[in-house]
C-alpha cells in the first residue's frame, strides 16, 4: 500500500436546526456534501479557522458550543490524502446563507441515505451526533 504523505488539516462545523437536522455544503466542483469548515492557514488556531470559514461560505457569526474533538479520515476531493478534523459544535446567530465558494447548502436527516456525503461526515458526525442525542 502507498505511503500517504499529504496530510490536510481543517476545522469543521457541527450545525443542526431545530429538526435536529445537520447542515452540510456542497462546493463548487465537487461531488460530496460535507460540514461547512476549512483548511487552517498557517499559525491559525482550529477555532479561529472555524468562525473564519462560518462567516465566508455561509455568511454567519457563530459561537462555538463545543470542541467535538480531532478525527482522522479519508478526504473527499482528494486522492492519496489524509484528512485531520478539528470538529466543533456551533451555534449560528441567523439563518445560513450560500457564499464563497459554496455551490449548493442543504439540512440533511442524520439517517440520510441518499446524499453523497463526505467521509467525515458519514463516518464521524453523524454517528457521534446520533449518540449524543439519544442521551441528551
Amino acid at each position: 500500500m502507498a505511503e500517504i504523505n499529504n496530510i490536510i488539516t481543517v476545522a469543521a462545523a457541527i450545525i443542526l436546526n431545530v429538526k435536529q437536522q445537520l447542515l452540510v455544503v456542497r462546493k463548487q466542483h465537487t461531488a460530496c456534501f460535507m460540514q461547512v469548515g476549512g483548511k487552517l492557514e498557517p499559525n491559525e488556531a482550529p477555532e479561529t479557522t472555524m468562525l473564519r470559514e462560518i462567516a465566508e461560505e455561509i455568511g454567519c457569526q457563530a459561537q462555538i458550543q463545543q470542541f467535538i474533538g480531532r478525527y482522522e479520515t479519508a478526504t473527499a476531493n482528494e486522492p492519496d490524502c489524509r484528512l485531520v478534523s478539528y470538529v466543533y459544535w456551533v451555534q449560528l446567530d441567523q439563518a445560513p446563507k450560500i457564499a464563497a465558494e459554496i455551490a449548493e447548502m442543504k439540512w440533511v436527516d442524520l439517517d440520510d441515505q441518499d446524499t453523497l456525503l463526505a467521509p467525515l461526515t458519514r463516518e464521524v458526525v453523524m454517528p457521534w451526533l446520533k449518540q449524543y442525542l439519544q442521551q441528551n
